[in-house]
C-alpha cells in the first residue's frame, strides 16, 4: 500500500507539474528556445572554424617587383586580406587605430637592391592585439611570409654562388619539421568552443529554471500544496516536479550531441556512449547543485542569484578557453566545484582523444556527488516549504 501510494503521489506531482511548465511561456524559452537558439548560434557564427580574410594593410616604399610579390603572397593566406595601400606608417597606424584594419606590414625603400647586395634590409609588420584572436592569427601569417621572404632572398643569392638546391635547402632549412595537429587537424575553433559553450547555456538555464520551479512554489504560496500532492515527502515531491523537466533536457542534450556530432560531423574519437552518458550527469549534477543552492538558502531572489552566479562563472574556470593548470592553486581547486568542468574533461577524454571511458571515472563521480548534494538539505528544503512565506 505504501509504495502504491507512493507512485501515485509521484505521478500525480508529474502531472501537476507538466501543467504548470506549459502554462508558464518562461519555460518554454529557458528550456526550448534558449539551447536550440545558443546550438545555431555558436556553430553559425564560428561556421568557418577559423576567422578568415581578417583586414589588413600594405606599406609598400620599395615599389618594385620584390615587394609586390611579397603582397601577392601575403594576401594568398586564408586568414589575410590587403584591403588598403598607404604610403607612411603614420596612415596606416590611424587606420589601424580606427578599427579599420586589424594590422598593417611594411616594406622599407630600398628592400630589394638591399636583399640583393646582402645588407640585411627589415621587414616590419604591426598587429592589434587588443583583438587577440584576430592579432594572434595575423601575427602568425605575417611572420611566416617575413621568414618566407627572408629565405628567398637568401636562397637567390646561395643559387648566385653556385650552390645546388640540396646545398641551398641544408642550410636554409637543416632541420626539417614535421607537424600533426591531433584530434583538431583542422584547427577549428567551433570544435574546442561550441562543445562546451552549448553545454555550458544547457547548465546555466538548468540551474536557474531549477530553483525557479522550487522558489515560485513558496512565492506563489503553493508549496504546501505541492508536498500534498507527493504524499508529504519532499522525496517524492522533488523528484516529480523534476522529472518531467529532466526529460525534456535530455530531448536537448540529445538534439545538441546529434547536431554536433551527427549533422556537424565533430570529432567523437570513443563513440558517442560516453557522451551521452556525460550528458546526462551534467543534466542531473546541475539539478542537485540547484536544489543544494535553494536548501541552503531558502529565499528566490538570493537562490537564483548564486545558480546564475555559478553558471556563468563555468564558462570562465572550466578550461577550455584559459587552462586551469595555469591558474592560481586555489582557482584549480575551486574548478572542480562545478559540473560543467567535469563535463569538458569528459568530451576532452573520449570526444577528443579518444581514451576509454575509466579515464574519466573521477569526473563521473563527482557528477555522482553533485547528485547526492540534495541529501544534505532535505529536510531544510521541507521545513522551508511549510513554513516560509514570500517576502517581497
Amino acid at each position: 500500500m505504501a509504495r502504491r501510494n507512493i507512485e501515485t503521489g509521484f505521478w500525480a506531482t508529474c502531472k501537476r507539474e507538466i501543467h504548470r511548465l506549459y502554462s508558464r511561456p518562461l519555460y518554454l524559452f529557458c528550456m526550448i528556445i534558449a539551447p536550440l537558439f545558443s546550438a545555431i548560434f555558436f556553430t553559425t557564427l564560428m561556421k568557418e572554424g577559423l576567422p578568415n580574410h581578417l583586414p589588413v594593410a600594405a606599406v609598400d616604399l620599395d615599389q618594385t617587383s620584390t615587394s609586390r610579390k611579397i603582397l601577392r603572397n601575403l594576401n594568398s593566406f586564408q586568414q589575410t586580406k590587403i584591403v588598403d595601400h598607404y604610403n607612411s606608417i603614420e596612415e596606416a597606424r590611424r587606420a589601424m587605430q580606427r578599427g579599420e584594419v586589424y594590422g598593417f606590414f611594411y616594406l622599407p625603400r630600398g628592400l630589394s637592391e638591399q636583399a640583393q647586395s646582402q645588407k640585411q634590409p627589415t621587414l616590419s609588420f604591426y598587429t592589434n592585439n587588443s583583438f587577440l584572436v584576430a592579432g594572434s592569427l595575423l601575427f602568425k601569417d605575417m611572420k611566416t611570409m617575413g621568414e618566407l621572404a627572408a629565405g628567398g632572398a637568401a636562397r637567390t643569392v646561395l643559387y648566385a654562388k653556385g650552390a645546388s638546391e640540396q646545398q641551398a635547402m641544408a642550410i636554409l632549412r637543416p632541420i626539417s619539421i614535421d607537424t600533426h595537429p591531433l584530434n583538431n587537424p583542422w584547427l577549428n575553433y567551433s570544435v574546442y568552443l561550441s562543445n562546451t559553450l552549448i553545454p555550458g547555456v544547457l547548465c546555466l538555464m538548468i540551474l536557474m529554471v531549477t530553483v525557479f520551479s522550487i522558489g515560485v512554489e513558496i512565492k506563489e504560496g503553493t508549496s504546501r500544496q505541492w508536498l500534498r500532492t507527493g504524499n508529504r515527502s519532499i522525496f517524492t515531491s522533488l523528484m516529480g516536479k523534476l522529472f518531467p523537466q529532466t526529460v525534456i533536457w535530455m530531448i536537448m542534450g540529445g538534439f545538441i550531441l546529434t547536431y554536433l556530432y551527427g549533422y556537424l560531423s565533430f570529432p567523437c574519437n570513443d563513440g558517442i556512449g560516453p557522451m551521452i552518458l556525460g550528458m546526462l550527469g551534467l543534466i542531473l549534477a546541475s539539478q542537485g547543485l540547484a536544489i543544494f543552492m535553494y536548501g541552503v538558502t531558502p529565499i528566490l531572489r538570493l537562490a537564483l542569484s548564486s545558480a546564475s552566479l555559478w553558471g556563468v562563472l563555468s564558462f570562465s574556470i572550466t578550461g577550455f578557453s584559459f587552462p586551469v593548470m595555469a591558474m592560481h592553486p586555489t582557482l584549480q581547486a575551486l574548478s572542480n566545484l562545478f559540473p560543467l568542468r567535469h563535463y569538458f574533461l569528459i568530451y576532452v577524454n573520449s570526444a577528443l582523444n579518444g581514451y576509454s571511458m575509466e579515464y574519466a571515472w573521477s569526473n563521473y563521480v563527482a557528477m555522482l556527488i553533485f547528485m547526492a548534494l540534495p541529501f544534505l538539505v532535505l529536510n531544510r528544503l521541507k521545513t522551508a516549504l511549510v513554513y516560509y512565506k514570500h517576502m517581497p
